[in-house]
């Protein structure tokens, strides 16, 4: 019997045994048993909710004397782990989990193997089936899919017996709901404040049907559904908003693919050949990928689950008939979206006149719609815990991603704030508005160099907008992520050549590629697994040399892009000065085969480096002959320093820019650079920030790349200090010990008159 045939004679089976006129712990107690066959399995359970407790309600393996008797909280052992996660269990030896509990009354201390996967309805867990073997062995990828299934069904299946109750169940483990107001914090995905209604996005479809009646017309529905989608995404990637290149352009196709792919269409297909409806072999679909990229090491796959969720809910909808989101159903006053995550085309769906917030569960800064939300202007807060739990629709919401903080019903006292501060920030707008054509200068005449760092189409603008000097920084790598293939050279020259011209006779620095790491591609061969410490990993100048094809192919569209141009490389990660070597013979190689080609191409190269690993510094009087600049990347490097991960909250306070180690360590690089006439910039965060940036000026940096964002305060700093008295300070508290630079530096500007705000 084909794999397709005994799926469809499981689920046939099943609905044979429900719908029959009989007890119900008899049915229980058949489906326990068909199941434990179909997967080849010596046990198979299900336990369901039960007053607030998760109960054995049948079995087909264990002790009978357990059923009804063995009863496990929220958390409790593996069982319990699933209700409180949601998430399915495949383990070898179930030993070997911190959560395993033994329970003697079921005498399964015979079975060593363990799969369990969560019988959810209606977005609510109100129940796990589970599985397991005496032979330690994980359960295979397929036999995990037919788990699924039959949980998907089998939810339907013991709610028409009332046996679940989803009310009750979603409360468990919850605390009860705050009705006053609420301050949540979340990570930052695009800049902004905003002030509005919460919107829940939408709710998830209800699947009232499971098993299908007429295999053909569940094809039918599907095939239609298909096409209705298709068009609406083409309509979508041709809207006027969005005509021309841009980032967005990139998502969007790359999007465009995941809808015409062929092999998500037949995996649905299949699922409807094994008996399911089309809405059921949608849902079984997504919930293997959930799994399968959620597991996944690589953040850039986990990032793709979303835009596939988005692609699985849209078609969900459209066969189903519940198509209305909050996009259709149109919004009518100004509104903060809610949701767990949304894909590009969901957030391109609404209304910008009403649209001014965007508040998720989820969200990352490399994903597809953070990407789209930074080119439309729509302030957006990820990674706000429990969300939808903690706001209700229609709760007044206040959002400053710029602190990464959701207000919900606020008081009358934080929204005074909120307006207090937004007509700050205005002010201080103008103000930088004022000194925008004003050139860096200190009070002593020094001319300090501010330049922009960018990485996207969408921050060219604000080369005109501050009046930068440049762009000190070009983060090639975001096409890359965004792309599900190579991007091709075309759309790579596309890029920088718009750059180029963006920036006229202003210096434009490009970074090659920086992926790898916690940056990682699909299309990159020889991917590596789960890194423990993904930022000193294999990424960076160290992937690209060990891929040259990948960056010989950028070099390339770099080359041609600056035609007739003098354009400036920079290679990220060095930290041995053969690797600069190594890649600079890389260019080199490629700029005499266009030659050779008559291919037009940059007629001179400056080649930089960045000094972002520490080991670098201790050697660079071998390497700054061979530079035509240097740039320290204060991001990496402060955290290699102290040993301090800048992502972990807990150590944000050793993660200091001012710290004595790390000052001294730059006054070292400043020095060196200034003895060998190599021109240093600072294209770190820590330039962005005033203080930070005076500490910088103090050891004798005069060139920063920084935010578009951050000109404008450094401007107002820079123009409001006199070098000489604080480069004197400086001097003197490197040289004392057990003094808080910090403390001091800003102690200093704030009797000097230094703005810092």
């Amino acid at each position: 019997m084909s794999a397709v045939s005994g799926a469809r004679e499981l689920l046939r089976r099943l609905h044979d045994v429900m719908a029959a006129r009989t007890p119900t712990q008899e049915k229980l107690d058949q489906v326990t048993g068909l199941i434990a066959s179909a997967l080849d399995s010596e046990v198979a359970s299900i336990y369901l909710v039960r007053d607030g407790m998760l109960e054995l309600y049948a079995t087909q393996g264990l002790k009978q004397a357990a059923v009804h008797m063995t009863r496990l909280a929220l958390g409790q052992g593996l069982v319990g782990t699933i209700m409180a996660t949601g998430q399915t269990l495949n383990l070898a030896e179930a030993s070997s989990h911190p959560a395993f509990a033994y329970r003697p009354e079921t005498g399964e201390e015979h079975f060593h193997s363990f799969a369990g996967v969560p019988i959810v309805r209606r977005e609510v867990t109100v129940g796990v089936l589970a599985v397991q073997h005496s032979r330690p062995r994980e359960y295979e990828d397929v036999e995990i899919e037919a788990l699924q299934t039959v949980a998907m069904v089998l939810a339907e299946l013991i709610a028409a017996a009332g046996l679940i109750n989803e009310q009750s169940a979603s409360g468990i483990g919850q605390p009860p709901r705050d009705p006053g107001p609420q301050r949540i914090p979340g990570l930052k995905l695009v800049d902004g404040m905003a002030r509005g209604l919460a919107v829940f996005h939408q709710p998830r479809v209800v699947i009232t049907s499971t098993v299908a009646d007429d295999v053909e017309a569940e094809h039918r529905r599907l095939a239609d559904a298909f096409q209705r989608m298709r068009e609406e995404i083409d309509a979508m990637v041709s809207r006027a908003e969005f005509a021309g290149a841009g980032d967005h352009d990139d998502v969007l196709e790359t999007y465009k693919m995941f809808a015409f792919d062929d092999g998500w269409a037949r995996r649905i297909t299949a699922g409807i050949d094994s008996g399911l409806t089309a809405e059921a072999a949608i849902e079984a679909v997504s919930q293997a990928q959930r799994i399968r990229f959620a597991s996944a090491a690589d953040p850039y796959l986990r990032e793709r689950l979303h835009d596939l969720e988005d692609m699985s809910n849209r078609l969900l909808r459209i066969v189903s008939g519940q198509y209305l989101t909050a996009a259709q159903r149109g919004l009518r006053e100004d509104s903060i979206l809610i949701a767990r995550n949304l894909g590009p085309a969901e957030l391109l769906e609404y209304d910008r006149q009403y649209l001014k917030g965007v508040a998720l569960e989820e969200g990352s800064l490399t994903a597809h719609v953070t990407i789209i939300a930074r080119a439309i202007g729509v302030p957006m807060l990820g990674r706000i815990r429990d969300l939808r739990k903690q706001v209700s629709e229609g709760d007044p919401l206040l959002l400053d991603s710029g602190n990464s903080t959701l207000f919900v019903r606020p008081p009358k006292t934080v929204i005074d704030t909120f307006n207090a501060q937004t007509a700050l920030r205005a002010k201080r707008q103008a103000e930088f508005l004022r000194i925008r054509d004003l050139p860096a200068e200190t009070r002593d005449g020094t001319r300090i160099q501010l330049m922009m760092n960018a990485g996207l189409r969408t921050d060219l603008p604000g080369l005109d907008m501050t009046n930068a000097d440049g762009i000190g920084l070009f983060r090639t790598e975001f096409q890359f992520l965004v792309s599900a293939t190579l991007p091709r050279k075309g759309r790579q020259i596309g890029l920088y050549r718009d750059v180029l011209e963006a920036a006229g006779d202003r210096p434009v620095i490009f970074r090659t590629v920086d992926i790898g790491g916690d940056k990682m591609v699909p299309y990159v061969e020889g991917r590596i697994g789960r890194e423990e410490n993904p930022a000193m990993g294999w990424r960076a100048l160290r992937l690209a040399l060990a891929r040259p094809g990948l960056l010989d192919s950028q070099v390339r569209a770099l080359l041609e892009a600056g035609a007739g141009r003098t354009i400036n490389l920079m290679f990220p990660m060095v930290a041995e000065p053969w690797e600069f070597e190594a890649a600079r013979t890389i260019v080199e190689n490629r700029r005499r085969k266009l030659l050779e080609a008559g291919i037009p191409h940059a007629s001179h190269v400056r080649y930089g480096a960045m000094l972002e690993v520490p080991a670098l510094a201790l050697v660079l009087d071998e390497l700054l002959p061979r530079l035509d600049f240097l740039s320290v990347g204060t991001n990496d490097l402060t955290q290699f320093l102290l040993a301090a991960d800048r992502g972990n909250p807990q150590l944000a306070d050793r993660y200091d820019w001012l710290s004595r180690g790390v000052l001294r360590f730059l006054k070292n690089i400043v020095d060196e650079c200034r003895a060998s006439a190599v021109p240093l910039s600072v294209c770190g965060e820590m330039g962005g920030r005033p203080l930070e940036a005076l500490g910088l000026l103090a050891l004798g940096v005069e060139r920063l790349s920084i935010s578009p964002a951050g000109i404008g305060p450094v401007k107002a700093m820079v123009r409001s200090t006199s070098l000489a008295p604080v480069r004197e300070q400086m001097t003197k508290w490197l040289a004392t010990p057990f003094i808080n630079i910090r403390t001091e530096l800003e102690l200093f500007a704030r009797s000097r008159g230094i703005v810092l705000e």
